[in-house]
C-alpha cells in the first residue's frame, strides 16, 4: 500500500485525484494539502507526496519532503529557473518523478514526436500547437514545452535560440531553425496538443487530445507508486512507463 499525501487537493487536478484513489486498491490518500494548511504537520504518515499546488509552491514542497525523506511526484508547471534549481538541487537526497505530463497517450506522444523528428530530418518546419481551457494561468503548457525541447534535442540546437512565440506583423520569411510555438485559450478544454513536421509537398501532424483529466490523476498516481521504490534522483513518465 502506498501512503499518499495530495498537496493542491482542492484544484481540479487535486479533486481528479481524490476521486481517482477510491478505484485504485494499492493507494491510500492519508492526507489533503491545499492553501493555508500545514503540510509539515502530517507529512511523516506518507511514503510520498503528488504535488498539483503551483509552481511557486513547489520547491518549499519538495524542501519539506527532502527533510522528512519523502518521495515526490511533481505535477505543477511554470517553474522559473530559480525554481527549477531548488528542486534540482533535491535529487541527491529523495527520489522525484518530475514530468510536465502524466497522461500515457502523451508520452507516447513524446517518444513519436522524437523518432518522427529523427527520421525526417532537417527539411521539415517545426511547429507545436496546444490548446487548454480558459482559466489556464502560465503558457506554453508545460507538455507543449517538453515538444520543443525534444525538437531542439534532436536538431542539436539551444531551445532559446530557435524558439518563436507566434507571430505578428511583417515577421520575414520562416527560418530554417526556428521551431514555432502557439498557445490557445478558450472554454474548458483539457489539454490538445499538435506538432506539426511540415516539408514542401507533405506534412506529418501528430495530435493527442485529453477530454477527461483521469488520464492525468492515473498516470500520477501510477508514478507514485513507481517512485517510492526508486533511489534519489530525477525521473520522468518515461522512466516510469518504461519507455527509455
Amino acid at each position: 500500500m502506498t501512503k499518499i499525501i495530495i498537496n493542491g487537493c482542492k484544484g481540479r487536478m487535486g479533486q481528479t485525484l481524490l476521486a481517482c484513489t477510491t478505484t485504485i486498491r494499492d493507494v491510500e490518500v492519508v492526507g489533503q494539502v491545499d492553501l493555508g494548511d500545514d503540510l509539515g504537520g502530517i507529512i511523516s504518515k506518507a511514503d510520498t507526496v503528488i504535488d498539483f499546488s503551483f509552481h511557486n509552491v513547489t520547491p518549499a514542497t519538495a524542501a519539506l519532503c527532502a527533510e522528512h525523506k519523502k518521495a515526490l511526484v511533481i505535477g505543477t508547471t511554470g517553474h522559473s529557473p530559480t525554481e527549477q534549481s531548488a528542486i534540482r538541487n533535491l535529487q541527491s537526497v529523495i527520489p522525484i518523478v518530475w514530468a510536465s505530463n502524466y497522461s500515457t497517450g502523451v508520452n507516447t506522444l513524446f517518444w513519436l514526436t522524437r523518432k518522427a523528428a529523427e527520421i525526417l530530418g532537417p527539411g521539415f518546419d517545426l511547429e507545436v500547437v496546444e490548446m487548454h481551457h480558459r482559466m489556464k494561468k502560465d503558457a506554453p503548457s508545460g507538455t507543449a514545452a517538453t515538444l520543443a525541447e525534444i525538437l531542439a534535442d534532436v536538431r542539436k540546437h539551444q531551445l532559446e535560440e530557435v524558439i518563436r512565440h507566434g507571430r505578428h506583423g511583417i515577421v520575414g520569411e520562416r527560418t530554417a531553425s526556428e521551431i514555432g510555438m502557439h498557445s490557445l485559450r478558450g472554454g474548458d478544454v483539457v489539454g490538445d496538443h499538435t506538432v506539426i513536421l511540415a516539408a514542401a509537398g507533405e506534412r506529418l501532424e501528430l495530435t493527442h487530445k485529453a477530454s477527461s483529466r483521469e488520464t492525468f490523476a492515473h498516470g500520477a498516481l501510477r508514478a507514485a507508486q513507481w517512485v517510492v521504490k526508486q533511489k534519489p534522483g530525477i525521473y520522468d513518465m518515461q522512466d516510469v512507463l518504461g519507455l527509455k
